[in-house]
């Protein structure tokens, strides 16, 4: 059983800064500068060696409670380089089922902060949504907000939240979302209609085709959904 660890969120933020300073490689991290738009700077860490870099200093130091991850989030968002919101990201899967009602503030704010696919998608699927498992009541008053903001992120958000719901998913949410999405022009919502659309297909592929068929979407949607149909 791992050790809970007593270290202050500002403590652990020097730990893992340290750590990924000293593994840093900076021709990969041209490269992966490169790959993401030049939206952010990187150590070029891959994903394997971050998460096992984490895991070490877990091993050591012990793992920390829910609210220290909770502020070590906010700390490792600030950061410059990309790997550091990763890791956040990493920390924060270790209580996305525990999680509390004031916690959508949190994952409101990291959502629309430092926004781009690769940092949306994950705590859209993981945090989220899992957030509205376990406060349903919470759900339409909730999407409904983010659906209406100007926030393309928070939009994309309520599109592919229930990615990992298969029989779990509210269908009708589903659709209608996408319904009211579908004229939109912004490439990251018409994939998001798509990419939701195809994984619902592998667990209702008729009621995904019939809707596909009474619904105009964009190509670039109909392409993603259609996928593996």
């Amino acid at each position: 059983m791992t050790k809970i660890s007593t270290l202050s969120a500002e403590v652990w933020f020097e730990l893992i800064q340290q750590e990924f300073v000293h593994h840093a490689n900076f021709t990969k991290a041209k490269g992966m500068q490169k790959y993401m738009k030049d939206n952010f700077s990187y150590y070029g860490i891959d994903s394997p060696t971050r998460r096992q870099l984490l895991k070490g200093i877990i091993t050591k130091e012990g793992k920390p409670n829910p609210q220290t991850i909770r502020e070590l989030a906010v700390l490792l968002w600030r950061a410059e380089e990309r790997e550091m919101q990763y890791a956040a990201m990493d920390l924060l899967d270790f209580i996305k089922k525990k999680l509390i009602e004031s916690d959508i503030q949190l994952i409101e704010k990291l959502i629309t902060t430092k926004s781009w696919w690769d940092s949306v998608d994950a705590l859209a699927s993981h945090l989220a949504g899992n957030y509205l498992l376990q406060f349903p009541k919470d759900k339409h008053s909730l999407l409904d907000n983010w659906f209406k903001s100007d926030n393309m992120w928070l939009q994309r958000t309520v599109l592919i939240h229930q990615l990992n719901f298969k029989e779990k998913t509210d269908e009708n949410l589903l659709f209608d979302y996408c319904e009211k999405l579908r004229e939109s022009k912004e490439f990251f919502i018409r994939k998001a209609i798509g990419w939701a659309l195809r994984q619902y297909a592998r667990t209702a592929p008729q009621n995904v085709v019939s809707f596909l068929n009474r619904t105009e979407l964009s190509p670039l949607s109909v392409r993603e959904a259609t996928k593996h149909l």
